[in-house]
């Protein structure tokens, strides 16, 4: 699994991607399973994620299935973590500070492994999706994925990959 990210179009990402670790140019063509997730059909070994925020894209390539998902850390509503996380990751997050560096850390890798798993993400069960307490840079597995939580400057961002 590799990921970049960067500023600008996703998709030009992608591109960079695909021809830099895979030698493939110009961006192949583009299908759309059944829930939405993105697929090359003239590629099918080959798994890809996009996500974007503000002025920031991330991508991630493999070849396992995978979800990437990148958010700029803007304050929101006081009530959204104890609604989104778990009482696990609710209590996590409280023990380092309750900041919203850390609540987009764990929304991030939510959303990479719902992208991965292409179930989407639903407000009836955004608290029963279960990701491991993970501090940007590190890595860890949880239930037969393998994540990665990022961070820089003003984001935070998580790729999920399938273990199997």
């Amino acid at each position: 699994m590799r990921w970049q990210v960067a500023g600008g179009d996703p998709y030009a990402l992608l591109s960079d991607l695909l021809a830099r670790e895979e030698g493939i140019s110009p961006l192949p063509l583009i299908a759309r399973r059944e829930r939405g997730k993105p697929w090359f059909p003239g590629h099918p070994r080959l798994h890809f994620s996009l996500s974007h925020s503000g002025d920031l894209a991330l991508c991630a390539l493999g070849e396992k299935a995978l979800g990437a998902d990148i958010e700029v850390v803007r304050p929101r509503s006081a009530g959204l973590p104890r609604y989104a996380l778990s009482g696990r990751e609710h209590v996590w997050y409280e023990m380092r500070g309750s900041r919203w560096e850390d609540f987009y850390t764990l929304w991030t890798l939510k959303e990479a492994r719902v992208k991965c798993t292409g179930e989407g993400l639903s407000p009836a069960t955004v608290r029963n999706i279960e990701v491991p307490l993970l501090a940007p840079g590190e890595v860890g597995e949880l239930g037969g994925f393998r994540f990665a939580a990022l961070a820089g400057e003003g984001w935070r961002g998580a790729v999920c990959e399938k273990n199997f």
